[in-house]
């Protein structure tokens, strides 16, 4: 039986539960491939640092070129996480013509353009499945189980801290500050939180999601993101009364009725109000789900535990199995990243982008306050479809909710503009975007 000896970069959290994984499924996974997978290096940091999961001596090393370097290593496994010691540890073991597996998304949007380039030069290949969304399968199906489709919808919870946090506020009428604190003390999120509770991480993903169901390398710096610090209990509760749950969403989409030379995609990360019948408005807690559309099999979901050490390292098995099969038959590239046909395609400004829209005001409590706002927004030929004053609140102010039908974001930017320096508008206005999912 063919045996590939594996170079696993980096012993913390991931890179431990890869290594437990593979002794654990080990031979299970060579009764079903045909392939047996040996960990031969193991490189660190610190080889001094207390660990989790203790690596045996003979394996372990603070060199991570000599396991770059190793001739008996034939497969490069990186998940030490940053994006600089990362980057040169991928290309140079691309450049030895050596698969790599990696489960680093910032990595990949931030250099992913550069690190497939250098796969194809070298003759070999970058697998990537543990990059988003955790143990679902989420690359495999859109490199391969939707080959035959035109991706037109592609909507994701893909940060298991931000659905935290808002689930606790729906369920349990949490206020932000909450609700974090607590994704904090349990693991769900870092201090600081930023790079989660301000759309930065589900930006990361959407874009590897997008540039592989369109084809073309989405600029991280083109997806505009908006995270959910702005997300009040009154909100949700709002939102509640209307029939919507708020959500963290991934979302990129075919742009309709868009006239240019190049296909216009949607790809952008911010709160959205998900109808409470929309299998997206219950998916709870820390996980996550992705739902896709395409041309042809219309919708499908894939929902799952998004992060952890036991799903990531699944994700990492499914690209080690991958890998493995493709040494053992000498292939070096089956499914190319990036679709010649769809290589022009851009993104679409978010300027550009029609949605509806929940508006929420704090206004003077006084007759002739909605024809005032009302008139702005019909002048810049926005309509309402509804407008809501919330009973039970009194007082020299009071919340005004509006619910507004399509409109371009840039129109909408610029009337809300104008309503708040209306007199009788007493504060920024919130504005949540409301998807109908059609």
């Amino acid at each position: 039986m063919r045996q590939v000896n594996l170079g696993i970069i980096g012993g913390g959290t991931v890179g431990g539960g890869v290594y437990q994984a593979v002794q654990r499924n080990g031979a299970l996974m060579a009764s079903r491939l045909g392939v047996s997978l040996s960990v031969r290096r193991v490189a660190v940091r610190d080889l001094k640092k207390a660990r989790a999961v203790s690596f045996p001596a003979g394996l372990i090393t603070a060199d991570w070129r000599s396991v770059v370097a190793d001739s008996e290593v034939d497969l490069i496994v990186e998940l030490m996480g940053g994006t600089t010691t990362a980057r040169q540890v991928v290309l140079a073991a691309l450049k030895l013509g050596k698969p790599v597996v990696t489960a680093n998304k910032a990595l990949l949007s931030a250099h992913g353009e550069e690190l497939f380039a250098a796969a194809q030069q070298h003759g070999t290949n970058l697998y990537y499945e543990a990059s988003v969304a955790g143990g679902i399968p989420i690359i495999k199906v859109l490199r391969e189980g939707l080959v035959g489709n035109r991706i037109t919808r592609l909507f994701g919870i893909v940060n298991g801290t931000c659905n935290y946090i808002l689930s606790r506020m729906k369920e349990e009428g949490a206020d932000f500050a909450a609700a974090l604190a607590d994704a904090q003390r349990l693991g769900y999120a870092e201090a600081p939180p930023d790079l989660d509770v301000d759309g930065h991480d589900a930006a990361h993903k959407t874009g590897i999601l997008a540039s592989l169901a369109h084809g073309f390398w989405v600029n991280p710096k083109q997806i505009y993101t908006e995270g959910i610090r702005n997300i009040t209990k009154q909100d949700i509760e709002f939102a509640a009364k209307l029939g919507y749950t708020i959500r963290l969403l991934g979302c990129v989409k075919v742009a309709a009725g868009v006239r240019r030379k190049q296909s216009a995609i949607q790809v952008s990360v911010y709160p959205v109000l998900v109808p409470n019948s929309h299998v997206l408005a219950n998916v709870n807690g820390v996980f996550n789900a992705i739902l896709v559309r395409g041309d042809v099999v219309g919708d499908t979901l894939y929902y799952g535990q998004g992060a952890g050490q036991d799903a990531t390292a699944s994700a990492v098995l499914s690209d080690l199995a991958d890998a493995a099969l493709d040494l053992k038959c000498g292939t070096k590239n089956r499914i190319p990243p990036f679709v010649p046909h769809e290589r022009d395609g851009a993104v679409l400004p978010m300027d550009d982008v029609v949605s509806r829209y929940y508006v929420r005001l704090t206004v003077e409590d006084r007759p002739g306050v909605f024809a005032k706002i009302a008139g702005v927004l019909a002048k810049a030929k926005i309509g309402i479809s509804s407008i809501i004053q919330p009973e039970g609140h009194n007082g020299v102010t009071v919340p005004v909710i509006l619910m507004i039908h399509d409109a371009p974001n840039a129109a909408m930017r610029k009337a809300l503009d104008a309503v708040a320096k209306l007199p009788v508008v007493k504060s920024a206005p919130v504005m949540i975007r409301v998807e109908s999912f059609e």
